[in-house]
C-alpha cells in the first residue's frame, strides 16, 4: 500500500518538479542582449530586458521600469533592483525552447512562462518631472 501511495504522489507531481532547471551559465547565454515577455496563469505578467554585464531592466508593462542586476546564488538566478534590497531568487527551466521560472523566495507563488522574445529595448517612460 505504500508503494502504491508513493507512486501516486509522483505521477502527481509539478510538472516543474520533474524538470531539471537550467544553469545561471545556460540562463545567461539564452537573455542576453534580448527583452522576454512573462505571464502567468491569469495572464500578462510583465517583461525583462537582460542588459550587459548582468543588467537587467524590468517593467510590469505599464511604462514604468526598474533597473536591477542579477547574479548566480546555489544555482538560483538572483536579481536585486534599486529600491529592494532583497534578492528575488528564480530557478529557470526551458520547456519547447521558452524559459519557465519558478520564484524560490515562495515556491508556492506561480510560474512564470516567457510568451514572447525579442531584441527591441523595453519601453519606459522617462523620469517623473514637475512640481
Amino acid at each position: 500500500m505504500r508503494n502504491f501511495l508513493l507512486f501516486l504522489c509522483l505521477l502527481v507531481q509539478p510538472a516543474w518538479a520533474q524538470d531539471k532547471p537550467i544553469s545561471p551559465a545556460e540562463f545567461e547565454a539564452l537573455v542576453m542582449g534580448r527583452t522576454l515577455m512573462y505571464s502567468s496563469a491569469s495572464g500578462e505578467y510583465g517583461a525583462e530586458e537582460y542588459l550587459e554585464d548582468r543588467r537587467v531592466r524590468w517593467s510590469y508593462l505599464d511604462g514604468e521600469c526598474t533597473d536591477g542586476r542579477w547574479f548566480d546564488a546555489d544555482d538560483q538566478v538572483c536579481f536585486v533592483y534599486d529600491g529592494i534590497d532583497v534578492p528575488q531568487c528564480w530557478k529557470f527551466y526551458l520547456r519547447n525552447d521558452k524559459l519557465m521560472a519558478r520564484f524560490e523566495n515562495n515556491p508556492t507563488s506561480a510560474e512564470l512562462y516567457e510568451t514572447r522574445r525579442r531584441d527591441q529595448p523595453l519601453f519606459c517612460y522617462g523620469p517623473e518631472i514637475g512640481v
